[in-house]
């Protein structure tokens, strides 16, 4: 039976400011160096020399390559030659069927110019390539991940020519979703804002990364985060609602505090309607109603924690057990307070409570 080729998906226009948001992010060397450090797999990038990061110039890369505009090339030290990066944006809705085919034409094409340049290893051969694509839509990747699997069976004699160029996936909602990155690293973060939920979920991790990006020399990168918030972000969670452009994250943090509560209320609505869900689902025997009430709290309480992990690091078993055991109220009272707490204590003030 003839194997069928993969359905090529029609790509829909990307939202103005998606790409060019995300290149201004992956233009600094902080958010490449915590990609690597914490977010792509693998024991092997303990060999690279972090301090070494920079982002290919113009001088590096040919026309063809430059008109990648959704697309970066940064390079960093392997040992005593250099290992190139390929970072392909793409950042949609949609699903790239033959994503394997361009990333051979993209690599392939890096190559020549690195030749012409005479940029070779020691040795006088090319340099290893990765070729990262980072991919935020809601439906899970599912195109394939190397070219072998494109290509219909053919005679024996012409397994050693088939081309097998693949690539390294970053589902980033599906990596958030999963648990496990690190708290602190600005990569992870912005997965988590991808992968978010709550307007306290968004709070939550903008204090973080206001708190992460004070130094003078982070600027640059504080603007980077507030233009892609205010113009990309928040435009796509909150569609028919005028956002002004902001370019300071302590202003984006400020707006959404005013916000917190109409935006609250919605989330309450989305929680109900997850909790009907669930009681559905489950049938449980102490019928909907009560499901409908467990599934609310349940998804308070994991938002709690995590809001708390992000300003005051993991809450220990106490907090914890404090927190699987609170009423729906007090959980809603604790989320509002870490907005302004400075330490843990202040959320879990019981005398507040009274």
């Amino acid at each position: 039976m003839t194997k069928r080729h993969p359905r090529q998906r029609r790509r829909r226009p990307r939202a103005p400011g998606h790409d060019s948001g995300y290149k201004l992010l992956y233009s600094h060397v902080a958010m490449v160096r915590d990609l690597l450090r914490h977010v792509v797999p693998g024991d092997w990038i303990d060999q690279l020399d972090l301090g070494s990061l920079e982002k290919c110039s113009g001088s590096y890369v040919s026309d063809d390559l430059r008109d990648r505009s959704d697309d970066l090339i940064w390079r960093v030290r392997w040992g005593p030659d250099w290992l190139y990066l390929y970072l392909l944006l793409e950042f949609q809705s949609t699903i790239d069927a033959w994503m394997a085919v361009r990333i051979q034409t993209y690599v392939g094409l890096l190559y020549q110019d690195l030749i012409r340049t005479g940029q070779l290893t020691a040795a006088g051969q090319l340099p290893p390539v990765l070729p990262l694509v980072l991919y935020n839509g809601i439906k899970p990747w599912d195109a394939a991940r190397d070219l072998d699997a494109l290509i219909a069976p053919g005679p024996a004699i012409l397994r050693d020519y088939r081309p097998r160029q693949g690539y390294s996936l970053l589902d980033e909602i599906r990596i958030a979703d999963a648990g496990g990155l690190p708290e602190r690293n600005l990569s992870a973060a912005l997965f988590r804002l991808e992968a978010s939920r709550t307007p306290a979920e968004v709070l939550g991790i903008l204090q973080a990364l206001v708190g992460w990006l004070q130094a003078p020399e982070q600027t640059s990168l504080r603007r980077a985060f507030a233009v892609w918030i205010s113009r990309v972000f928040l435009p796509r969670r909150l569609p028919g609602v005028a956002i002004d452009s902001m370019n300071d994250l302590h202003e984006v943090r400020s707006m959404l505090a005013e916000r917190y509560e109409t935006w609250t209320e919605q989330w309450k609505r989305e929680g109900l309607e997850q909790g009907l869900e669930k009681g559905r689902e489950e049938g449980r025997e102490e019928g909907l109603e009560e499901g409908l009430e467990k599934g609310r709290q349940e998804g308070e309480a994991a938002m709690l924690q995590r809001l708390l992990t992000l300003k005051f690091g993991p809450p220990d078993a106490g907090v914890r057990q404090r927190i699987a055991t609170a009423d729906a109220a007090t959980l809603l009272r604790w989320s509002e307070r870490v907005l302004t707490a400075q330490r843990l204590g202040e959320v879990l003030d019981e005398a507040r409570d009274e």
